[in-house]
């Protein structure tokens, strides 16, 4: 994945006591956390969430995963601390956006309204500190530009579902041997020809819709792949997912926009904290986009 501007300036993090903190980050944008999915690692996503500071979160849809509890109905405990969680970011005067997506799609019925101190919106614009307005959408918007029959869409699903499988336990084998978290549901995703060119397709009608309402850019989730750069001189992001790449959108002071991979956070964190177990300096984080 093409590199994120370099941001190494205002990526330092900070040492609280014992513990490792972003430097308070404009904005933090999560989707497709799919609570309530027996593949969505909230684990990750705790891990992740204490290790930021920021003024807006944006959660962009898919949160909750009604789809998959209607199959089967499944809440642990992790996923329960996931949601309260967030909820209290909104409780302590954090300003929380939540736009919901197609897996969580009854709370649109309740657009521009508040539920527990969190605004619900059906859309919403976004201006960084540098002035650039960004769209942000969840993005089942444009399944109309990836058209596929209904026998090649279940194969599809199925061969997805494998794919996790391989993807979960992959991890837990690497686990094992202390190597960091990696998706194979990213690499093999961009390697098999009709997926790439559904992201394609995808990404053609974000970029379409962004000259169509004059913005600069959009932000947005729904295929879980995660990315980062300009097309035709608009901004693409797609923030990604907590089931494959476990990924997230962050806005630095400076307005610059990165991709931070939890697998990468996790690594830098630990190499720097033993590195500077015995300073007060702070500790630098490197660009973490791919």
């Amino acid at each position: 994945m093409p590199s994120a501007p370099d941001t190494d300036t205002d990526a330092a993090i900070t040492r609280d006591a014992s513990h490792l903190k972003f430097i308070r980050l404009n904005a933090v944008w999560l989707s497709d956390i799919h609570l309530g999915y027996k593949g969505c690692r909230a684990d990750f996503l705790l891990d992740f969430l204490d290790s930021i500071d920021f003024d807006t979160l944006y959660l962009v849809g898919d949160v909750v995963d009604f789809w998959s509890m209607k199959k089967r109905f499944q809440w642990p405990q992790k996923h329960q601390e996931v949601l309260e969680r967030l909820l209290d970011f909104a409780r302590q005067g954090r300003r929380v956006i939540y736009i919901p997506g197609n897996h969580d799609a009854w709370c649109r019925s309740i657009v521009d309204h508040e539920l527990l101190d969190v605004l619900i919106a059906r859309e919403y614009i976004h201006t960084t500190a540098l002035g650039k307005r960004l769209l942000l959408v969840h993005g089942d918007e444009f399944d109309y530009a990836v058209r596929c029959s209904r026998l090649n869409k279940w194969l599809g699903n199925a061969s997805y579902e494998f794919l996790l499988f391989l993807n979960r336990w992959g991890n837990r084998f690497r686990k094992l041997f202390k190597r960091p978290y990696w998706s194979l549901a990213y690499y093999v995703k961009n390697r098999v020809a009709n997926a790439r060119a559904a992201i394609t397709a995808f990404e053609n009608a974000a970029i379409a819709e962004c000259k169509q309402r004059k913005v600069d850019g959009i932000i947005c989730g729904h295929i879980h792949q995660p990315e980062l750069r300009l097309i035709d001189d608009k901004l693409y992001c797609n923030d990604g997912d907590w089931i494959e790449s476990c990924t997230a959108l962050v806005e630095h002071r400076n307005g610059e926009l990165e991709l931070i991979h939890w697998g990468d956070l996790q690594q830098a964190l630990k190499t720097q904290a033993v590195a500077d177990s015995d300073s007060h300096a702070p500790l630098r984080l490197p660009n973490l986009a791919r």
